[in-house]
């Protein structure tokens, strides 16, 4: 079993040979856990706020608006697409299951890879995981003002200005709510990782609740006749629509940043990842049963507000509509929280590894939180989401995110391999099968996207190489050969 409280120098030196393949060993990367510069991080996060880390990660808005485009796709059978996707996000949190309780660090699949490939496959990893969180928080806040003004206008009957509240470039100037909920969950972190996790707590049972409440009321609107053609597009249909439905599954691995400040984590992220899945996967199938029942599959074509449409139809009454828009922006501002909070722990292991500036690394002794690091990440993604046209680049966050998922398949084979004996309180079944089957979907999801959406993806990754080269990789740690003791006193 690995000791955690191992000194950084009892641990191996990182592999020799050329510079880029340079691997960080798994004892180095666990005994640094928690060291910052000038403090530590606190383990204070218990393994059901873990589980709604992730929760609060992946069930965001998605469920809200999805179904617009995915029942068209596959009719009626919509609920055996979010089996399919849910079975395809499987794979690879098993994997993220596996190494978050063998390697339960900061970094999540960034450090997995540099325990595995090298630190050069490291940086591309960590760079991805920028781009999809960094991004993802950004075009997630951009969505926050549509929904304010939705809930603001059936209780108040006013809505903020399109000047003030539309996405830049699509009628708005300045997207004052997107800055504010990012400014917000910024506050919240601030003050510390559980009371962060308090927050995103309450926020995920009160979007669990208007799922359920939805089930509830579309459940009395609910005619069988509904699912009479059950798969009126064919198999063809269905796997088109589950494709399009994982990246609803995005957010799971959440979890596996916090590996640091997790009271027991190699027993409890593998159990929080797997969990939090379960119970998103149920939800998402349960909503969608009860969507397709309550109202005819044909009428679903353009609709951004389903759920809202279906409380509306059956009731007869706009207060439920509101109701549900007030739930999405409880889920929205819980998705920022816990995006920007996995944004800031990656960068956190980046900084100490010496990739990126150190200012990242840098604790707070009084809140044992990464305080300039939160501060600047939040004034980028709040002015990001505020002021800049997103575009395709938030479709470019997609091919991050399954890089990164791809990149964990990958490593799980890697680390059977080549440490055979290791402790794994979490196990992959079928080795190396369902890795592989992980990297697989992933590789065709990719592939399934746009020339644009590349095009994008790919001059993110040419100005990551260029900040690797010009600053990384003279500052890495492992260049220096063992890790420099972080003073308390700093």
């Amino acid at each position: 079993m690995l000791d955690q409280g191992a000194a950084p120098s009892a641990v191996p030196p990182a592999s020799p040979g050329n510079p880029l393949w340079r691997r960080k060993p798994v004892e180095r990367l666990v005994s640094e856990g928690g060291q910052g510069e000038g403090g530590t991080l606190r383990r204070t996060l218990s393994m059901w706020q873990l589980t709604m880390i992730s929760i609060g990660a992946t069930l965001g808005t998605g469920i809200f608006v999805v179904l617009g485009t995915a029942v068209p796709k596959a009719g009626p059978a919509v609920t055996i697409s979010f089996v399919i996707a849910g079975l395809t996000a499987l794979f690879s949190a098993l994997s993220y299951a596996e190494l978050a309780g063998s390697i339960p660090v900061s970094g999540s699949s960034y450090s997995y890879a540099y325990a595995t490939m090298g630190e050069f496959i490291a940086w591309i990893c960590g760079w991805c995981l920028v781009l999809e969180y960094g991004v993802s928080v950004a075009a997630v806040a951009v969505g926050w003002g549509e929904y304010v003004n939705e809930f603001l206008d059936g209780t108040f009957g006013f809505t903020i200005p399109d000047a003030l509240s539309a996405p830049p470039g699509d009628g708005g100037i300045f997207n004052l709510p997107a800055l504010v909920v990012v400014l917000l969950a910024m506050a919240f972190l601030l003050g510390g990782a559980k009371e962060s996790a308090r927050a995103n707590t309450i926020m995920v049972a009160v979007k669990i609740g208007a799922l359920l409440l939805f089930c509830v009321i579309g459940f009395l609107g609910f005619k069988s006749g509904n699912y009479a053609d059950f798969m009126p597009l064919g198999m063809a249909g269905v796997s088109a629509a589950g494709a399009s439905l994982f990246f609803s599954y995005i957010g799971f691995d959440a979890a596996s940043t916090a590996g640091e400040e997790a009271k027991n984590p190699q027993r409890d992220l593998p159990r929080a990842i797997m969990l939090s899945l379960l119970i998103v996967t149920v939800l998402y199938v349960l909503v969608a049963a009860v969507a397709v029942g309550a109202r005819n599959w044909k009428g679903f074509e353009g609709s951004e507000a389903a759920l809202a449409g279906i409380m509306k139809d059956v009731t007869g009454q706009a207060f439920w509509g509101t109701l549900l828009a007030a739930g999405a922006v409880i889920a929205i501002a819980s998705v920022v929280l816990t995006v920007l909070y996995g944004q800031t722990r990656v960068l956190f292991a980046m900084s100490r590894d010496g990739l990126v500036p150190k200012v990242f690394a840098r604790v707070s002794p009084k809140t044992g939180t990464p305080r300039v690091n939160t501060i600047i990440v939040s004034l980028f993604c709040g002015i990001l989401a505020a002021a800049i046209p997103l575009g395709n680049l938030v479709d470019a966050t997609s091919i991050g995110t399954l890089f990164a998922f791809g990149l964990v398949n990958i490593a799980v084979v890697i680390l059977r391999r080549t440490r055979p004996d290791m402790n794994r309180t979490f196990k992959v079944p079928l080795g190396p099968v369902f890795p592989i089957l992980g990297f697989a979907f992933c590789v065709y999801n990719m592939f399934g996207l746009g020339t644009a959406t590349w095009v994008y993806f790919g001059i993110w990754m040419a100005v990551g190489l260029v900040f690797y080269f010009g600053y990384g990789i003279r500052h890495s740690q492992l260049a220096k050969g063992a890790p420099e003791k972080v003073s308390a006193d700093a």
